[in-house]
């Protein structure tokens, strides 16, 4: 009797300890973003070929991002990482940083609740963007390959317009410094590709992305690739996640009306100063 309620009290100590474990599960994966433009929808018909080029490669610069994600097994915060703007970027660097905080911003997400919730910071105000969760239908594949030592799957899914985080303010913001005019393009699906591991298992990633089995490591999307170069599991000093909470609270579509606005008189003012002969050299 007193041998099997030892074995009954040990089994419920791992037994407890393990969701004690499951609990605290946190950690960081750090991520590199990069784009690519589609330079026939940019700029000048005049331009010449160097001001193509120097535009091209100041917008690869601006693209070129590295993203923090801080989870646990039910929350998760997504923003870039913080870094020093030097007296050399000057006028540049400001521009990039204000356009990362409008369009980027920080990405709660809660997959217990269903609710995202992206912060930007536009033009000196704060707005709450509240939403929920985009739901894709994803399709594991069976296909597999290595991403920093961890094994992952390959899922896809159909990513609609309004699963988009306001990606459609990416041609107003980068139209501003040489274009005239910014095209609308027609609404269409987007095919998602997604590696995810098995290994941390957590129903997060990059941006709004979640959904799988697994931490999503690389996502795949049009003329985007988010990958994870590294991941810090169960760091020493305990994380701490809490959703936004300052800001004006604003539906996705508000703030994208707003978004749209302000770029447009952004650059109405700029052309007005006399176009960008402040960054041209």
């Amino acid at each position: 009797m007193n041998l099997r309620l030892k074995y009954v009290l040990v089994i419920c100590c791992i037994g407890l300890n393990f969701v004690v474990l499951a609990q605290d599960f946190q950690g960081k994966a750090y991520y590199q973003s990069r784009t690519s433009v589609d330079m026939n929808k940019f700029g000048r018909p005049d331009m010449t070929e160097v001001q193509k080029q120097r535009m091209a490669e100041r917008l690869k610069q601006m693209f070129q991002k590295t993203f923090i994600l801080t989870f646990n097994r039910i929350e998760s915060i997504y923003k870039e990482e913080e870094k020093l703007v030097t007296q050399g970027e000057n006028q540049r660097g400001r521009f990039r940083g204000m356009m990362s905080g409008a369009i980027d911003g920080v990405t709660y997400k809660n997959v217990k609740t269903k609710a995202l919730l992206n912060k930007h910071e536009l033009f000196g105000k704060v707005f709450l963007v509240e939403d929920k969760l985009p739901k894709l239908e994803w399709k594991i594949t069976g296909d597999t390959k290595q991403i920093g030592g961890y094994t992952c799957f390959k899922a896809t899914a159909i990513q609609t317009w309004e699963d988009f985080d306001f990606t459609a303010l990416r041609g107003a913001s980068t139209a501003g410094e040489d274009s005239e005019t910014v095209t609308e393009e027609a609404p269409k699906p987007i095919v998602v590709e997604a590696w995810y591991t098995l290994q941390i298992p957590v129903n997060q990633g990059p941006a709004s992305f979640w959904g799988l089995p697994g931490l999503i490591l690389q996502i795949n999307t049009d003329r985007t690739t988010i990958l994870c170069s590294k991941i810090v599991l169960n760091p020493k000093d305990k994380l701490t996640l809490k959703a936004p909470s300052k800001g004006k609270i604003v539906t996705p579509e508000a703030y994208r009306t707003i978004a749209i606005k302000k770029f447009q008189e952004m650059r109405s003012t700029f052309r007005r100063r006399g176009g960008n002969q402040g960054g041209r050299r």
